[in-house]
């Protein structure tokens, strides 16, 4: 039975708050050879704010423990009352393959965001090519949904590629989109034939031959691009040879940079250290945990949780998904963030603890 307390008005609901609210599932569909859609509402009655191509983190209650996974929504803001994440499990994929084995309707989960920057709403232009590669359609099919609903007439060429032609993720309803859009032209490009069903379309990889073709006039196009590394490296290689204006180009990527390993902080100054020695660490104090713990020159807040066995959530670690936001109560940082933090949070007193170095002794709300 349908609840009835479900049908509010937009105006009559607040917005999505990742601090008080947590998901819960609504749905779970298949898409391809491993490939399903989790859809999310509030649980609290809330409304979804984000620019189409952002990600969430969710917080997987696994048994050893809560593991953080970082998620780009295929859904569209434009419809506010759900989000959805489209996954691709691979054989290794710890998280995903919990989802696809426990994560069933009616269930909750925490979750963190939405962030990040890769969005066409960064980026206005009078003609877009949305290039990818397997789970790589997910912020590409966010955007392409708020253009059929927003803005239908917009000219985009959107090129996907994938393995084999059952392993197209959202083949049917681009294909759907495709007669309902005039702008919208469609190219897939697969890279072996299938068993399953027959193919009459582009096969290979994407090169310098195959763009022309299914994008012809692709340097007049704000470009974004999202897939495996070898793939938006290969993209990003073949624009740039074509003379095309990289600053027009725009990929998404969770890839980690490399990090600097640092010595743990002090629990507390050694008994016998020279002056210099005491002055390298700066305290942190954990209010909610009670715990006092120290920090080295150079290490960000996160580690000097970590050394004092204070557990704050953290999934990219290098500023951008925004998990590891808290309150800093008193003292001062220098914070250098890749756009997981908003300046009205910053305002607020928050900060990333992940990419926050301590300056003056620090208190936090974790």
């Amino acid at each position: 039975m349908t609840d009835l307390g479900l049908y509010r008005h937009l105006d009559e609901m607040a917005p999505w708050n990742d601090r008080l609210q947590v998901l819960e599932v609504v749905a779970v569909a298949d898409e391809a050879p491993d490939v399903k859609t989790f859809t999310f509402r509030s649980d609290a009655q809330t409304w979804f704010r984000y620019k189409p191509g952002q990600f969430v983190t969710l917080e997987l209650p696994v048994p050893d423990g809560p593991l953080m996974r970082t998620y780009t929504l295929s859904s569209s803001p434009s419809r506010p009352f759900s989000i959805a994440v489209t996954v691709k499990a691979q054989a290794g994929s710890l998280g995903t393959r919990w989802m696809f084995d426990h994560l069933l309707p009616g269930m909750r989960v925490r979750a963190f965001g939405p962030a990040g920057d890769f969005s066409h709403h960064n980026h206005p232009a009078a003609k877009y090519l949305f290039v990818s590669a397997g789970s790589g359609v997910t912020p590409m099919m966010s955007m392409l949904r708020w253009l059929n609903d927003c803005a239908p007439w917009t000219d985009v060429a959107f090129v996907n590629c994938a393995r084999r032609p059952e392993e197209i993720i959202f083949r049917k309803e681009l294909e759907l989109l495709g007669s309902r859009m005039p702008g919208l032209s469609l190219g897939f490009l697969i890279e072996e034939r299938s068993s399953r069903e027959s193919w009459f379309g582009h096969m290979g990889r994407i090169d310098a031959v195959r763009l022309p073709l299914l994008s012809p006039d692709f340097r007049e196009r704000e470009v974004f691009c999202c897939g495996p590394e070898p793939f938006m490296r290969a993209v990003r290689d073949m624009l740039e040879t074509a003379g095309f204006d990289m600053a027009r180009y725009h990929q998404e990527s969770f890839g980690v940079p490399p990090v600097e390993a640092l010595p743990a902080p002090f629990a507390d100054t050694a008994e016998g250290a020279s002056e210099g020695e005491a002055g390298a660490s700066i305290p942190v104090r954990f209010s909610v945990s009670g715990v006092e713990g120290r920090c080295l020159s150079g290490q960000t807040v996160l580690q000097a949780a970590r050394a004092a066995g204070v557990r704050i959530a953290a999934a990219c670690e290098f500023g951008l998904c925004g998990t590891c936001r808290v309150r800093k109560v008193s003292g001062e940082v220098e914070m250098q963030h890749n756009g997981g933090i908003l300046d009205d949070e910053i305002a607020e007193g928050f900060i990333l603890a992940c990419c926050s170095r301590p300056l003056s002794a620090l208190e936090i709300e974790a």
